[in-house]
């Protein structure tokens, strides 16, 4: 039957995560949902732990991104004992899912050709992440499944298979509605379209309001959201531009998915720069994400590498135990408030603001530092390196560092996609600002004010400037 294998496959693998050079990933649980591409109904579900060849793979690291320990393991298949039912599932059909593309579908190839078997193919693949960065925007932040589903309060990400697979299901829905919507009246929707309904809007004239919180069960089949129909004949609906098969492209080459997503990262870099305010996040692409305070961080375990980035070039990526490094650092107080005076050539302020830097996080840093400059030059960069830690003549005891706020360019508002929380007490509020006004910021933001930071650390090479810069993702404003 010509609709024998029509149903999408969702799927998702959790990984151990490799603590030296050339180690690799192992699967320790794979999930996965058919999904009824007319109804988005789950029609059939599939999830095992797997036992790796060594259990000795399973990290301390891999264990605080997934939960799954040796102990959870012993007594699960191995990949080869469930290599039929993965096969089965996945091949001749279209494959969904989050980041799969730069992640998931490279260990399902792996794990085949580890046991010396055909790998399965795709008909086609939808990869949520470049899907939804393009057609629904930025406005959930660094557009990770966590970042999306705290925007849509469908609770945490649990980081388990089947649990990532239905969550990935009803964020695409929710996303999808949304657009819908928006389309139907562009005029009004498009003014709010930023706002998330589970905030706390803050604006010189409006008030606060209690976020409402919605739950996510892991358990509830997706099947469980309904969207009401408008009688529109699924015909109608065009989903082909976003599923390409295997005939048309390389489905692992994501040159055209990255010249999307990075092509305002260019626009940023071809034009006036300032090192100390360049305001663009890397993605990370390693399956989990976690921050570290600094007393967590061994210095030993600090490494940079070049990676990937567009169109043949590369930039430097600093790990920590081979994932990305990203640092959180309690009560930072500010230094200087938010500054706009950088600005691109298109006329957009670049944000950011200086803290003070503890003893702790500056010795990481200029370790940090000493790595990636070295690593630049041996690349054969001839540009001027900036040193991340900002140190004074007459207060060399008081360094700082400059904490970069991303923004983007929706239609014409520059808005920040750090998320912002403000802290009164015992009580933590998400805000929302409803005009994206600097001066908002500005006022929030203050010399003497302390700030939790969470920060990715990123590099820069523009312009003979190079260096290290902290991309702040999340910050939360004590207001006393």
């Amino acid at each position: 039957m010509a609709d024998e294998r029509s149903d999408v496959a969702f799927f998702d693998v959790e990984t151990t995560v490799p603590t030296r050079p050339g180690q690799g990933f192992a699967i320790l649980e794979f999930g996965a949902i058919l999904v009824c591409p007319r109804k988005l109904v789950e029609q059939e579900a599939y999830s095992t732990l797997v036992r790796p060849t060594d259990l000795a793979l399973i990290s301390t690291l891999s264990v605080r991104c997934n939960g799954i320990n040796p102990e959870a393991v012993t007594s699960a298949p191995t990949f080869v004992e469930i290599a039929d039912k993965v096969y089965d599932i996945l091949h001749g059909r279209i494959w969904a899912g989050h980041n799969i593309l730069k992640f998931d579908c490279h260990r399902i190839r792996e794990a085949f050709a580890a046991i010396n078997r055909l790998a399965p193919e795709p008909k086609g693949i939808i990869d949520t992440l470049a899907l939804l960065t393009r057609r629904f925007g930025r406005r959930a932040g660094d557009m990770k499944m966590a970042s999306l589903a705290t925007y849509f309060g469908l609770g945490p990400q649990t980081h388990r298979s089947l649990d990532d697979v239905r969550m990935n299901l009803e964020v695409l829905k929710y996303c999808g509605t949304v657009l819908l919507l928006e389309s139907s009246l562009p005029d009004i929707f498009t003014e709010n379209s930023w706002v998330s309904p589970n905030a706390t809007t803050r604006s010189r004239s409006n008030g606060k309001a209690s976020p409402e919180k919605t739950g996510f069960s892991a358990d509830t089949p997706s099947s469980s959201f309904q969207i009401v129909s408008a009688d529109i004949p699924s015909s109608s609906i065009k989903m082909d531009s976003h599923v390409k098969t295997t005939a048309e492209i390389d489905p692992f080459n994501m040159d055209e998915v990255e010249e999307s997503l990075l092509s305002d990262v260019l626009e940023d870099e071809s034009g006036s720069y300032s090192p100390e305010s360049s305001t663009t996040a890397t993605e990370s692409y390693i399956g989990c994400t976690y921050f570290l305070e600094p007393n967590e961080i061994s210095i030993p375990s600090v490494s940079v590498s070049l990676t990937p980035f567009y169109r043949g070039s590369q930039k430097i990526q600093v790990l920590h135990d081979y994932g990305e490094l990203q640092v959180y650092c309690r009560r930072m107080r500010v230094r200087f408030g938010v500054s706009n005076k950088y600005i691109n050539k298109a006329g957009w302020p670049r944000l950011s603001f200086v803290v003070v830097a503890s003893s702790g996080l500056c010795k990481i840093l200029d370790v940090v530092d000493d790595l990636a400059q070295k690593l630049s030059v041996d690349s054969g960069s001839s540009s001027e390196w900036r040193p991340v830690v900002i140190r004074k003549p007459g207060f060399m005891n008081y360094p700082t560092v400059r904490l970069n706020l991303p923004t983007v360019i929706d239609g014409n508002i520059s808005r920040w996609i750090t998320e912002i929380y403000q802290k009164e007490f015992s009580t933590t509020q998400k805000l929302v600002f409803s005009r994206f006004d600097v001066e908002e910021l500005e006022s929030l933001i203050t010399p003497g004010t302390f700030v939790d930071a969470y920060f990715s650390v990123d590099s820069y090479d523009v312009q003979q400037n190079a260096g290290i810069r902290l991309v702040a993702n999340k910050l939360i404003v004590h207001s006393t």
